[in-house]
């Protein structure tokens, strides 16, 4: 295994960051829209503060992390960055404050009760939270986030709340699938989006789904953020 350091990320970013921001320029503009409308989240998860520090240097400054310990050890080992940090995984309701106090968006509100729990530690900080509200558009059992016929009223509950600032929605879709069941699931996230959106100014457009395996398809539905790990950084534990 090569040494994970700053050097070696910032070799391999060299390599990776313009093949993954030139996948999402050709998408982008194969569906006819402006490629800036498409943010581009480094998902460093698994990886050490090292991948941060090339990240940050190679100008990749939305940076992702999915469990709430990992996130608070970057963010004291790394203080203050020039950029944001994306919580984008499961949060456990006892560990909301503490996603709270570590993030500056999070992607992942999947029920009314975390939605209460976070809002209630926003309030503490007296500053609403940028989240955004994970839907199941895929509808498989394993998945996290609002469904069901309530899906749209439960959407408005979240979004009333003076403490979180519900700036879009977010899905997952199956990591192997047909580009037909991917279309499926990112373009209903989209309708859901225009539907909503049509009726209150509560919910905002940002649409966070791809990953890299399905980012072009994802933004040929709308997304405008992709989450992007294993094709900036490389598997895990191996830079």
């Amino acid at each position: 295994m090569t040494v994970a350091t700053v050097e070696g990320y910032a070799s391999l970013l060299e390599e990776t960051l313009p093949r993954v921001r030139a996948r999402i320029t050709e998408a982008a503009r194969a569906a006819g829209r402006d490629p800036s409308a498409v943010t581009l989240v480094g998902v460093t998860k698994g990886h050490p503060v090292e991948a941060v520090q090339a990240a940050l240097a190679a100008g990749l400054h939305d940076l992702g992390e999915n469990r709430v310990g990992e996130l608070e050890g970057k963010r004291s080992a790394l203080g203050p960055i020039p950029g944001r940090w994306h919580f984008i995984g499961h949060i456990q309701s006892r560990k909301a404050g503490r996603a709270v106090a570590a993030s500056d968006v999070i992607h992942s509100i999947d029920s009314r009760k975390l939605a209460g729990k976070v809002a209630r530690a926003a309030e503490e900080r007296e500053e609403p939270m940028p989240v955004l509200v994970q839907v199941n558009t895929s509808g498989e059992e394993a998945k996290s986030g609002l469904e069901g016929e309530r899906l749209v009223e439960e959407l408005h509950e979240i979004a009333e709340s003076p403490w979180l600032r519900v700036i879009g929605l977010m899905t997952m879709a199956p990591f192997v699938a047909e580009e037909r069941v991917l279309a499926k699931t990112f373009g209903g996230l989209r309708a859901l989006s225009e539907r909503v959106r049509s009726v209150t100014e509560q919910v905002g457009p940002e649409l966070s789904m791809g990953m890299t395996n399905d980012l072009e398809i994802a933004i040929r539905e709308g997304s405008t953020m992709v989450r992007i790990g294993t094709a900036l950084f490389g598997e895990r534990g191996t830079a």
